[in-house]
C-alpha cells in the first residue's frame, strides 16, 4: 500500500491499489474491474482540495501521468485536454497555441479534472468559475462505458458533470472554449478596508476582474484589480528582481516567517497581523494574462470559503470582522473576498445567483475549528454554499436546502453509479446515501 495525503495534509489515504492509467480504455478496464469486484475507487489529481472528497477507500486512478493537449479547434478557439493536466501545464500549452482561458483561479497546481469537479472559480462580475469555459465532457461511468455530454447532447449529465464531484464518473476529456492570448494590466495595492467596503459594487462593476484581501486585526486591504489590455499594446511586466522580492521574498518567506512566530507565540499574532496590514506595497504592472491570474503559494494553510448571494456580502463581513476579536486563537492568514457571476451548473456555488465569494484561512498547524464553525454560522444565516474542495462540516439535509437542484444532480449520479462505484464518506455526507 502507498500512503496518500493531500496539500493540506487535512486528509489522507491508504488505497489498495494504485491504477495509472495512459488511456481511457485503461480507465475504463479499471473501472470496469473495480465495480465487477464490488470496490469503490476514486480519481486523484494534485491533491490540493482541502476536504477528503478525493479519498480513497480501496482503489485510486492516479491521473498525473493523462496529461496534454489531446485536440485543437483552432477555428473555434477550443481545445480537448486530458483529464489530468494541469492548469500550470494547460496554460503554458495554450501561450504555445496563441489561447488563454477567459477566467483562471489563482493557484494552478490543480488538475483540469480536479478544478472543474470542485467548483474552482476566479474573480469577475460578469464571469464565472471554470466550469463554464467547458464545451463538453468525455467520462467513464461506473459500467465502463464511455459516455460524451454537452450542451446539446446529454444535457442533464453536462449540467451534472460540470460540477460533478467525482461521483458521476471519471472524467477522461475536458474540451475548453479557450479565447486568443491577451494580456491584463495589473493594479496591487493597500487601500483603508472602509473605503473597499464602501466601493465595493462600484469596483467590482468598474473591473474585469477585482477581489481584496483583508488582514485580520489591520486596518488595510490589499487590492487588485486586473483590466484588459488593447490588443497590440506593449506589455510592462515585472522585472526578475521585483517579481522575486514581491511574491517570493515578501508574500512567502517574509510572511511565512510572521506565520511562523504567530504559531511560536500566539499573543504576537495579532501585532504582527496589523504590522502586516501597513506594510502592503502597492505595484502596477502587465503580462500575459495567465501571469497575473497566478500567484505562488508556499506558505501552507487551511482554508474554508463560502459562496454568498452578492447582496449579502456586507452583512456576512460585517459580522466575521465582529467574529474575529473574540476567539480564543488569533487569525494570522487574510480573508480573501471575490465575485463571480450566476450560472446554470447544478452544483456550481454560483448557480442561479451571482454570488460573493469569502474565503478563510489558517496558518497549517493553528488551531481553526472555532474560527471555522463561527465563520460557517454567518454563512449560513444567508443561504452561503461551500466550496466543495475546501474546509465545510455540512450534509445532503443542508445541502439540499441550498441548491435548487440538488436532487436532481443526486438522481443523475445515481444514473451513472447505481451501485456507489464512485462513493467515498466525503460524498456519502455531501450527497446523501445512496437507496
Amino acid at each position: 500500500m502507498s500512503r496518500w495525503q493531500n496539500w493540506a495534509r487535512t486528509a489522507s489515504a491508504d488505497p489498495q491499489r494504485i491504477h495509472t492509467p495512459r488511456s481511457t480504455a485503461e480507465i475504463s478496464e479499471v473501472v470496469t474491474d473495480v465495480a465487477v469486484n464490488g470496490r469503490r475507487v476514486r480519481a486523484w489529481g494534485s491533491g490540493h482540495s482541502f476536504t477528503p472528497i478525493a479519498v480513497a477507500d480501496s482503489d485510486a486512478i492516479d491521473l498525473t501521468g493523462w496529461t496534454g493537449i489531446a485536440a485543437v479547434d483552432a477555428a473555434n478557439h477550443r481545445v480537448t485536454v486530458r483529464s489530468g493536466t494541469t492548469i500550470r501545464q494547460l496554460n503554458a500549452e495554450l501561450d504555445g497555441l496563441g489561447l488563454a482561458m477567459t477566467n483562471l483561479g489563482d493557484i494552478d497546481a490543480q488538475t483540469v479534472a480536479g478544478a472543474i469537479s470542485t467548483g474552482t472559480h476566479g474573480t469577475g462580475a460578469r464571469l464565472g468559475g471554470l466550469a463554464t469555459q467547458i464545451v463538453q465532457l468525455e467520462l467513464v461511468l461506473a459500467d465502463g462505458s464511455v459516455v460524451t455530454c454537452s450542451a446539446d447532447r446529454q444535457p442533464d449529465l453536462f449540467a451534472a458533470a460540470r460540477v460533478g464531484l467525482g461521483a458521476l464518473g471519471v472524467i477522461t476529456h475536458v474540451t475548453l472554449q479557450c479565447e486568443p492570448a491577451f494580456a491584463l494590466a495589473a493594479q496591487e495595492r493597500p487601500e483603508p478596508l472602509e473605503q473597499v467596503l464602501e466601493g465595493f459594487d462600484t469596483f467590482a462593476a468598474e473591473n474585469d476582474h477585482f477581489e481584496f484581501y483583508w488582514f485580520p486585526y489591520g486596518k488595510n486591504a490589499l487590492v487588485k484589480r486586473n483590466n484588459r489590455m488593447p490588443a497590440g499594446e506593449a506589455k510592462r511586466p515585472l522585472s526578475r528582481a521585483r517579481e522575486f522580492l514581491d511574491y517570493e521574498i515578501m508574500e512567502n518567506v517574509a510572511f511565512g516567517t510572521l506565520c511562523r512566530i504567530g504559531r511560536a507565540v500566539p499573543r504576537f499574532a495579532q501585532p504582527l497581523g496589523r504590522f502586516a496590514s501597513s506594510v502592503l506595497s502597492a505595484r502596477e504592472y502587465s503580462d500575459t494574462s495567465h501571469r497575473v491570474f497566478v500567484t505562488h503559494r508556499g506558505v501552507r494553510f487551511v482554508e474554508s470559503e463560502y459562496a454568498v448571494p452578492r447582496d449579502s456580502l456586507h452583512d456576512v463581513l460585517r459580522e466575521l470582522r465582529a467574529l474575529v476579536p473574540r476567539l480564543e486563537n488569533p487569525v494570522t492568514f487574510p480573508v480573501e473576498v471575490r465575485v463571480a457571476a450566476a450560472d446554470d451548473i447544478w452544483l456550481s456555488t454560483a448557480n442561479g445567483r451571482d454570488s460573493a465569494y469569502v474565503a478563510i484561512h489558517q496558518f497549517t498547524g493553528m488551531p481553526y475549528r472555532e474560527y471555522f464553525a463561527g465563520f460557517e454560522s454567518i454563512t449560513s444565516a444567508v443561504g452561503g454554499r461551500p466550496h466543495w474542495g475546501k474546509m465545510h462540516t455540512l450534509d445532503a439535509s443542508a445541502l439540499r436546502e441550498r441548491y435548487p437542484h440538488f436532487d436532481d444532480f443526486v438522481e443523475q449520479a445515481r444514473r451513472c453509479d447505481p451501485t456507489g462505484v464512485f462513493r467515498n464518506s466525503y460524498l456519502d455526507r455531501v450527497l446523501g446515501p445512496l437507496g
